[in-house]
């Protein structure tokens, strides 16, 4: 099995997990923060909804510049949420399709304007500016839905709220 084909195993895997977490953040509470410094609940689950999309720019570009000042995307609604994920997922998969050995190897850059943020081997950006980033806020997810008292899915197994 190529690399390839064993990183879209994984993101098959984790793919759903993420949709049963981001299926469960009440539009009501959107606003919601656990505490000033940390982002609302919306904006998290925004940032996990379209995260798959930075998937599929790092197997289609070698390089991806931000813009200083580019607001960051807000779901307006718990269907739009879930909506941006089901189309950035859709997007990365067919993406992971295309890849092959041979463009692993090639550096991927991401930028904000004119600075270089991150400069690596797009296999790497695949595990640490995707995949690796994605599993950390949706976990950041879990704990803000614990902190509301939302039943949290299992991820990797049963969670405790799934054993009742």
């Amino acid at each position: 099995m190529t690399i390839p084909e064993l990183f879209l195993q994984e993101f098959d895997l984790e793919m759903p997990s993420t949709q049963r977490i981001l299926e469960r953040v009440p539009e009501a509470s959107f606003s919601w923060q656990p505490h000033e410094k940390s982002m609302t609940l919306g904006r998290l689950a925004s940032h996990v909804a379209e995260l798959p999309a930075r998937c599929a720019t790092i197997v289609t570009t070698e390089t991806y510049v931000r813009q200083p000042g580019t607001p960051p995307y807000l779901a307006a609604s718990s269907a739009e949420l879930l909506e941006k994920f089901s189309t950035t997922t859709a997007e990365a998969r067919a993406a992971l399709l295309t890849l092959r050995d041979d463009q692993l190897s090639v550096i991927w850059s991401l930028k904000m304007g004119d600075r270089t943020i991150a400069s690596l081997p797009r296999v790497m950006a695949l595990r640490r500016v995707f995949m690796n980033h994605h599993i950390h806020h949706r976990a950041q997810l879990g704990v803000y839905l614990r902190l509301l008292n939302i039943p949290i899915p299992g991820m990797y197994g049963p969670s405790a709220d799934d054993q009742r």
